[in-house]
């Protein structure tokens, strides 16, 4: 099956040209392609940009275990409108994904239920570095430094250090301090006001762990990924001055909301970590501007209205954005405060380069047919009643956004395409295991 896109402005890792693209089964197999050339399939994208797939390194999907908060047919239909053609999902399902066998059980399940590419991390515990030393099929380890599920907290200076020395795989965590959190959790134990979560996983509880994680990566020469930061001073302190062993990303959520979203969103807005002040955000952005911040995930984590309609402290941490992150970020480029290669950087080639993914994240000839059609003079409203994610609501809600993806294609086959008002999948073609070269 070959589909020809034609008249596309088209964002290719050098430069930016309205051309043509050519797609031969799972593959692009031309790119400004001859007058002529017969096609299966014609797409006259005249007036829109084709962008790489993103790939969202950071998701939590929650299957298998608590599936009526996620599950992978809707997180993956999700993905599919909102042009992210690959995640890579965290460890913390039930049971907690720590043994080969356990991961290898993730991606067959995901086989048979995701219409988008996946790829799933082995999560490290203070006892299983033997697993993760020989473990296959991942992009890398998850430790969780604090605000973690089961057994998979590893705070113990002795236990980090083992990971980082003996492991080879690239390490990603979650950095807040769990001693700090826990001091400060006392102080706030009488609480029922959510903006204290802010207080309780404050600035010094991230920085404190990002930097003895970022220690132990620059001792033992260990590439390492610094998950979701969340404040300014982890920038100021910690990662201009980054060896070139460290990466890092920001999600939507620590750029656009701060404590004062508190009053007008509650709970909805509790987030590990949490959101800070106006000032952070704009210290993240710049900090993706300058490249002190290498990509966007979007560190999905959904909970139902009724869970997240709990009282403070009872209500859970974690919000949905797969669905909206890019267009999120193209309305940042209507804006004027980005450009749409910065947004392909940090959301498509960024990711595929950190975590080694063959043949993905670039319009390339060889590479693989994971393409978003974005326009970026459609404005539309986010509403909780049109989200596809199983737990029906988004943060967003009621936000108006110029920039959106209106067709996706997963491995050459087109899996979504925006009509009007209405959303439609192709759902008998599914996503593949993502391969990484190492």
């Amino acid at each position: 099956m070959k589909t020809l896109i034609k008249n596309a402005t088209v964002v290719l890792p050098d430069n930016v040209v309205q051309t043509s693209v050519l797609i031969d089964g799972t593959q692009i197999a031309d790119i400004d392609v001859a007058v002529g050339v017969e096609a299966d399939i014609e797409i006259d994208a005249t007036g829109k940009h084709l962008l790489p797939g993103v790939i969202d390194d950071q998701v939590h999907f929650r299957e298998p275990g608590l599936t009526h908060k996620e599950d992978l047919k809707h997180a993956s239909r999700a993905c599919a409108k909102g042009g992210v053609t690959s995640f890579l999902e965290m460890p913390n399902t039930i049971p907690n994904t720590i043994t080969q066998a356990e991961l290898d059980a993730k991606l067959k399940l995901a086989s048979t239920r995701s219409l988008v590419n996946y790829g799933f991390y082995i999560g490290a515990t203070p006892e299983n570095v033997d697993t993760l030393k020989h473990a296959t099929r991942t992009p890398g380890i998850k430790i969780f430094i604090g605000s973690s599920t089961g057994n998979l907290l590893v705070d113990e200076q002795s236990a980090l250090e083992k990971i980082f020395r003996d492991t080879t795989l690239t390490i990603c965590a979650h950095c807040e301090d769990e001693s700090t959190v826990r001091a400060n959790a006392e102080k706030y134990a009488d609480s029922t006001n959510v903006a204290d979560h802010s207080n309780v996983r404050d600035h010094k509880a991230a920085l404190i762990a990002t930097q003895r994680a970022i220690a132990l990566a620059n001792e033992y020469e260990h590439p390492f990924h610094v998950l979701h930061v969340s404040t300014g001073i982890e920038v100021e302190q910690a990662l201009k001055s980054r060896s070139k062993w460290i990466t890092s990303e920001v999600c939507p959520h620590h750029l656009f909301f701060s404590v004062d979203d508190y009053e007008r969103l509650g709970s909805l807005v509790k987030m590990n970590p949490s959101v800070k002040n106006t000032q952070d955000n704009k210290q993240l952005w710049q900090a993706l501007l300058d490249g002190h911040i290498d990509i966007i995930a979007t560190d999905h984590a959904p909970h139902t209205m009724d869970e997240k309609r709990k009282p403070y402290p009872e209500c859970p941490s974690g919000l949905p954005a797969v669905e909206n992150s890019l267009a999120l970020l193209l309305n940042q480029v209507h804006q004027g405060n980005c450009t749409l290669s910065q947004v392909v950087s940090w959301m498509c080639s960024g990711p595929a380069k950190i975590w080694d993914i063959k043949n993905k994240g670039q319009i390339k000839v060889g590479f693989d047919a994971d393409l978003t059609l974005v326009d970026l003079n459609l404005t539309q409203t986010i509403r909780n009643e049109d989200q596809e994610t199983k737990c029906g609501w988004s943060p967003w809600d009621n936000e108006s956004l110029t920039g959106w993806p209106v067709a996706t294609w997963v491995m050459g086959h087109q899996v979504f395409s925006r009509e009007s008002e209405r959303s439609k999948f192709n759902d008998q073609e599914l996503g593949k295991e993502i391969q990484f070269d190492h």
